[in-house]
């Protein structure tokens, strides 16, 4: 029967009941009275159902009482809705032991913590990194128990799409990283990973890239020095000599830049978790930037257009290597005109350096950061690259919070933008297009 119709008779019954005890009292002269001890008995017996109920919930594992009419359909919906709470709740034990089981054979930590931020659960890899022992510390905040501040820092801003990574102080000391995600209703799952070894490889790597190019630079100076010394040298001036100690001279040079760049590179590295607290002038940076460059472009056109007097929190000499990198990039490999950008759109400043020239095939956008990566090789030879531009560029970008964003087509030239947190409140500035390099 639908639930329409039972309460519908359910209705009806009471009515019928109701007018039955109207009319005994009617009898009596009393139809009043008649009425309303035919409610008072309506109210007795649904009291005495929900009594029936209530007896039953406080003992669900029984087997519910039986009922008719409109108490047996409740009767019947509480006891549907109940067996599919219980099997819902046998599901997500289910699930849950079996998430347990497997994050308890991991050797990285890791740790559920409520919506209040309490530890709920913890594997035992959580002793050995972190000195969390289950169930000991279960309920305990975990803050209280991992009272690194960066930790507090990025447990409770809520954003955790890159992991954290904190760098150990002193020799000995671990390099762990944390990776937390979202489950449940207001839960979070926290991974521990000892990456010490890779953070020790990677501080070797770049002790080695900084140790091998600061040797190398004194022996290429002396190179440098007697090639100089040569060309200058009237037994040298024929054309068979000239053109070898040109070409010694010119891949000399290029030793020197690449040198340049690799130490520049490990330092940038060296220092990119550490705080940047200078406030920097970026319209006044920019036009610094290209000042300087104006003397070696002298037949290339530059246009400013600076919307903003935005500030960011950085570091000077870093900011000026990657505006100096993505727009010498851009006179590179464009002949045409380069449109150089500062704007605000809300919390954000963007640096953008736009071009119209040849343009990159979308599958090597991924890879332009690396390394020594280069599209075209014998253009970038041509023109003097090192292939370390953009590289210097991604890790100036991570050490300012901010993101290196490409845009670029074939044939319809390239845009290369960093967007930056801005460090307190702008004011907008009308548009100034200029043609900074005649």
């Amino acid at each position: 029967m639908s639930g329409k119709r039972v309460w519908l008779n359910e209705i009806r019954r009471i009515s019928l009941w109701t007018a039955l005890c109207g009319l005994l009292g009617g009898l009596l002269g009393q139809p009043v009275i008649g009425i309303a001890t035919g409610l008072l008995g309506v109210v007795l017996y649904w009291g005495y159902h929900l009594r029936r109920i209530r007896r039953w919930l406080d003992r669900p594992e029984g087997e519910p009482p039986e009922g008719s009419g409109l108490w047996g359909v409740i009767l019947d919906n509480i006891y549907l809705l109940q067996r599919r709470n219980l099997e819902t709740q046998s599901r997500l034990k289910s699930s849950l032991d079996y998430l347990q089981d497997s994050l308890a054979s991991m050797r990285d930590a890791a740790i559920i913590v409520d919506s209040r931020g309490n530890i709920a659960w913890a594997n035992e890899s959580c002793h050995f990194l972190l000195g969390i022992t289950f169930p000991a510390d279960r309920g305990q905040p975990l803050l209280n128990l991992i009272r690194e501040p960066k930790f507090q820092h990025y447990f409770e801003t809520d954003d955790y799409s890159d992991p954290l990574r904190i760098i150990p102080s002193a020799e000995g000391e671990r390099c762990l990283q944390f990776e937390i995600s979202h489950f449940g209703v207001g839960d979070r799952l926290v991974f521990v990973r000892d990456v010490t070894e890779t953070f020790r490889l990677e501080q070797m790597r770049r002790d080695f890239v900084g140790n091998v190019s600061h040797e190398l630079r004194t022996p290429l100076t002396v190179i440098k020095g007697y090639i100089d010394t040569l060309q200058g040298l009237e037994a040298f001036t024929q054309p068979r000599y000239q053109r070898p100690l040109q070409q010694m001279s010119e891949q000399t040079h290029r030793m020197e830049t690449l040198i340049k760049d690799l130490l520049w590179l490990s330092r940038i590295e060296t220092l990119e978790m550490q705080r940047k607290s200078e406030r920097i002038d970026v319209p006044g940076l920019i036009h610094e930037t290209v000042s300087e460059l104006s003397a070696g472009y002298a037949s290339r056109k530059l246009h400013l257009d600076i919307s903003c007097d935005a500030m960011v929190m950085g570091d000077r000499q870093e900011l000026h290597s990657a505006f100096s990198n993505l727009i010498i990039n851009a006179l590179k490999y464009s002949e045409d005109d380069v449109n150089i950008r500062w704007s605000c759109d809300g919390e954000i400043a963007v640096f953008a350096v736009a071009d119209r020239g040849p343009g990159i095939a979308r599958q090597h956008l991924p890879r332009l950061t690396e390394r020594f990566y280069r599209v075209d090789k014998s253009r970038s030879q041509r023109v003097g690259g090192t292939g370390l531009g953009l590289a210097i560029v991604k890790h100036v970008a991570t050490a300012h919070q901010a993101e290196l964003k490409i845009d670029s087509m074939l044939g319809q030239g390239s845009t290369f933008a960093l967007w930056f947190p801005i460090a307190e409140p702008r004011r907008n500035l009308p548009a100034e297009n200029l043609q900074a390099l005649p």
